[in-house]
């Protein structure tokens, strides 16, 4: 009992906002081992005030609205979306997971899918500056004035944090279900397949209806 104490109390810290970035592995386990689900909703509360930004991008219906009103929105929105997304997530990799006997359990994947969404908080002050210096540019698809400069950098780094996220992603899923690298990029690979083409063919039926209606009248 002694030496687990005292192994605990040595096991070093980690900070999940600085060692996600370069080392997914080490802090996904720190997460499962040392931290609380509520922790992980508080992570993905801050890293989806981030996505929810992005999301702004051609809202042309959120153009006229204050900018200091979309800001309370995506920050009452932040915790809610990214609770159900990280849940759903969650959810597909650890059922997807069992497939290459996975070992993680829901909680394992809940809170180290949590980290994905720590990237997007670089890009806040970028979209926040965007959306109060040209709310229009970002939001209205049909803008033909000129661009303000942080457009540049906020694109670039938006390209950079959505392909670093996928990574850390598969780094994620491994540590968490304890399988190789290639297994858990098919963890994700497969069930991502799986619902396009079954959205595909939603669309497809959904014309197909829409098509039989439109002759009856």
């Amino acid at each position: 009992m002694d030496n687990y104490n005292e192994s605990s109390q040595e096991r070093p810290k980690v900070n999940p906002f600085l060692s996600i970035w370069l080392h997914p592995k080490k802090t996904t386990r720190y997460m499962i081992e040392e931290k609380s689900i509520g922790f992980a909703i508080l992570l993905m509360s801050i890293g989806y005030i981030g996505v929810t930004l992005t999301d702004l991008i051609d809202s042309t219906f959120l153009s006229d609205v204050s900018p200091w009103f979309i800001v309370i929105f995506c920050v009452i929105a932040a915790p809610i979306l990214g609770l159900i997304g990280t849940a759903f997530s969650a959810l597909v990799t650890w059922l997807f997971g069992k497939l290459f006997k996975g070992t993680g359990t829901y909680s394992h994947l809940f809170k180290g899918l949590s980290l994905t969404s720590i990237p997007f908080i670089v890009l806040i002050p970028f979209y926040l500056i965007w959306l109060f210096t040209s709310p229009e540019s970002l939001m209205n698809s049909d803008f033909a004035g000129t661009y303000p400069w942080v457009i540049w950098p906020a694109l670039l780094l938006t390209l950079v944090v959505v392909i670093w996220s996928l990574v850390i992603t598969v780094g994620i899923v491994a540590e968490a279900h304890q399988i190789p690298n290639w297994m858990a990029f098919l963890t994700l690979l497969i069930p991502t397949i799986i619902f396009g083409i079954l959205f595909i063919i939603l669309i497809i039926v959904l014309f197909f209806i829409f098509g039989i209606f439109i002759g009856m009248m």
